[in-house]
């Protein structure tokens, strides 16, 4: 370096703007990113003893990755070489990588290649750093404000550390504004600068985390501020609004604040928050985002989230991106907000999605053909038939009749999962009713090509499919029951719980969550239960697992014997945990003897006596009035035989049972009603014979002879077969402690 070479250097650092010469130098200057160097952390470690190995400098502008940089550069005793990948290429690369080897050769000296916006690389300027950080000849340090995992190299990625910086906080940017002022040497430590407290929270709230921001901002200020006649310049506050005007807002049209701000835009939009979707809008348009960009994802969201829900909402946000086509900015604005708080504001569905399950079945399924009776019938009616059968809608009344649309492989597949919300909740309705016809349609033959009707017995598990989703209602009514055991059990975090008949699961889950630092033990009747209990809890903690115990509960007390002495539950729930259990006195003493004296029982139990009728669905003046007379008393006598202990009892024998083990017993009643299809397999269920259990034909048959037991199964199968109807049933909440329940 000659003398004009060191002058030139000289005259640069001098005249160089504030934020170039407040860069700090050691890492004792530096402000922020505590959460990486600050005393004990790695990179410091790194850095003090000189065993740096490849980094990677991920954060927005501003943070101090360059600046991180030349810290490194200023306290590692390798050889340091920076280059800028915007203005540089394969060919400063090569020379770098030129001077690297030399200086390992000739003295034994490692080399760091500092590569500023390293993500402006192309591929192939970063393959040709590749080999030459694999094989240590540079240690590379990156920086970059791109998410390195998806603008760099994954070879490169892999063989780094990445560290990401953070926008500086507010006592930072305070702290950098303190060292100017007083640093003699690169600041203002020589000049009499006084900042008004209004002006200096204005920089800083401005500057947005942003210390090159600030101090460019502090720099204006100072220099086009005079001093006054004590030789004092005074920083006001307008000077300070006239020094930076604008916040920094970080967003780049091609990068990840790009998608993730788009992300965080249309993830409101969906989750109906007004507020926080006008936050989002109003930084995308802030930071320049192009508006036609934006009314094109609102148009996507308002089929794929909106949907029929409000079939309106893609006609209101194609209005308002047609109006700012013809306005413009600024006074488009109006438009935008318009078009999303429309959206936010929307009942939402996602039902259209359908169409893509509707695709994979299409790429799944062996080629279906089409059905005869929709071919095309103008050209070949006569000699295959094609179009026979169809049945013509506009005949019908309402313009709709019950027949199969799908190829025999899929009938019974639902592709449309109508919402409740909004406008689509009438379509709920009524696409419902026509698929119950669509669905006796199937069962009768009606509107089906002859070779269809052939396989009914293989689309028949699908249509047990279709109605358990359409039409069941046992998951809401579940989830109620659920809700009431745990607010009569009131499971505090520290309790013992036992979950009785836990085969389903749906309460031994929730009694986990409601105890994190107690427990829960699991009753289940049979291996197979005990298995998937076991298989879902592996997704949890193993600390969080429930025990999980295989016996009825008349075998409870030798299988808890294997257990921790003296085992008491704080409390016991149960959902029909009594129903496989004759003697309810017996059971009653068993549980009591689990309960502490401060403990508790809740169990929700369907009361058979008080169950659906079967007679009661059926029409009395359709039948034959002394068969009808005969049915009713052949049922009402399976719910009063005393034989049967398992049907034959009542809320008050519950009450009875527990109250003699003398716990304080509390009972409420609740009616139910859930809608039910009767199937095929039903039916079956009711008129075959069964060997563990006496089935209702078998009951019938005690009162009635074996014609008359046909018959009514005849008119069972001509009266409820396929029907939908409103099952009614009794619960029994029963709350039982040793002291009055709450």
């Amino acid at each position: 370096m000659d003398i004009f070479e060191q002058h030139l250097i000289q005259v640069t650092e001098k005249e160089a703007p504030l934020a170039a010469r407040m860069r700090p130098r050691t890492l004792d200057e530096f402000v922020g990113q505590d959460h990486i160097i600050a005393n004990g952390r790695l990179l410091r470690r790194a850095i003090s003893l000189d065993q740096l190995s490849s980094l990677i400098f991920y954060g927005p502008p501003g943070t101090g990755k360059t600046t991180l940089a030349r810290v490194i550069a200023n306290t590692t005793r390798a050889h340091f070489i920076a280059i800028n990948a915007v203005l540089s290429g394969v060919k400063e690369i090569r020379a770098a990588i030129d001077t690297a080897q030399e200086r390992r050769k000739f003295h034994n000296q490692r080399t760091i290649l500092f590569v500023d916006e390293v993500h402006r690389f192309n591929k192939s300027q970063q393959d040709a750093l590749l080999p030459w950080v694999e094989n240590g000849t540079v240690i590379l340090i990156g920086a970059t404000t791109e998410n390195p995992y998806f603008e760099v190299n994954k070879a490169l990625v892999s063989r780094s550390r990445i560290f990401q910086l953070k926008p500086l906080n507010d006592q930072d940017l305070y702290r950098v504004v303190e060292q100017t002022l007083t640093d003699t040497e690169r600041g203002y430590g020589k000049l009499a600068v006084q900042i008004a407290p209004d002006a200096l929270a204005h920089l800083v709230n401005v500057a947005n985390g942003d210390a090159r921001s600030l101090l460019n901002a502090l720099e204006l200020a100072v220099e086009t501020t005079p001093t006054d006649a004590t030789g004092v310049i005074k920083v006001t506050l307008a000077v300070a609004e006239d020094s930076i005007q604008q916040r920094a807002v970080l967003y780049d049209k091609e990068g990840d604040v790009h998608f993730d701000t788009i992300s965080a835009f249309i993830k409101s939009l969906r989750g109906s928050d007004p507020d926080a979707a006008l936050y989002w809008l109003a930084k995308m348009v802030y930071a320049g985002e192009d508006p036609r960009f934006i009314f094109r994802r609102m148009l996507i969201l308002a089929s794929e989230d909106v949907g029929l829900a409000d079939p309106n909402a893609v006609l209101v946000i194609n209005a308002c991106a047609e109006a700012f086509d013809r306005v413009g900015m600024p006074e488009g604005r109006y438009h935008l907000a318009q078009a999303a708080l429309y959206l936010a504001t929307a009942p939402k569905s996602n039902s259209i999605m359908g169409f893509f399950d509707a695709l994979a079945a299409v790429e799944q399924e062996r080629e279906a053909e089409v059905p005869t009776h929709l071919k095309d019938g103008n050209r070949d009616k006569k000699g295959f038939g094609h179009g026979a059968g169809y049945l013509y809608p506009h005949a019908y009344r309402d313009h709709w009749v019950a027949q199969q649309y799908l190829p025999a492989s899929l009938q019974g597949q639902m592709f449309y999962q109508p919402s409740t919300q909004g406008f689509e909740g009438e379509i709920a309705t009524q696409v419902a009713r026509r698929r119950e016809a669509q669905l006796a349609a199937l069962v009768e033959g009606v509107g089906i090509a002859p070779l269809e009707v052939l396989t009914y017995g293989a689309t028949d598990r699908a249509a047990e499919r279709w109605l358990q989703r359409t039409l069941s209602q046992m998951g809401t009514q579940l989830a109620e029951v659920r809700d009431r055991i745990f607010t009569l059990a009131q499971i505090q975090r520290h309790h013992l719980v036992l979950d009785l008949n836990a085969g389903s699961g749906l309460l031994t889950w929730e009694a986990i969550r409601q105890t994190p630092e107690g427990g829960v033990y699991a009753c289940v009747r049979n291996a197979n239960d005990a298995k998937a209990l076991q298989e879902q809890a592996t997704a949890l903690p193993e600390l969080m697992h429930p025990t999980v115990l295989t016996a009825p509960i008349s075998e409870l007390p030798d299988v808890l014997a294997t257990q921790p002495p003296n085992l008491r539950f704080d409390c016991i729930i149960g959902r029909n945990a009594l129903l496989y259990e004759a003697d309810k006195f017996t059971t009653a003493q068993t549980l009591a003897q689990l309960l502490p004296q401060s403990g508790r029982l809740v169990l929700a139990e369907t009361v058979p006596r008080h169950t659906q009728r079967l007679y009661k669905l059926l029409d009395p003046n359709k039948l034959n009035a002394d068969l009808y007379e005969q049915l009713i008393i052949a049922e009402e006598t399976i719910y009063t035989h005393q034989s049967d202990l398992m049907v034959n009892w009542d809320v008050e024998d519950l009450q009875k049972a527990f109250e003699a083990t003398g716990l304080v017993v509390a009972v409420q009643i609740e009616q139910n009603s859930t809608q039910m299809h009767i199937t095929p397999a039903f039916l079956n269920r009711l008129f075959t014979p069964n060997q563990a259990r006496p089935s209702y034909a078998d009951r019938l048959a005690v009162h009635l002879r074996a014609e008359e037991v046909s018959a009514v199964q005849k008119l069972f199968t001509k009266y409820l077969l396929n029907q939908t109807v409103a099952w009614k049933s009794t619960i029994a909440f029963v709350q039982a402690s040793y002291i009055m329940c709450g």
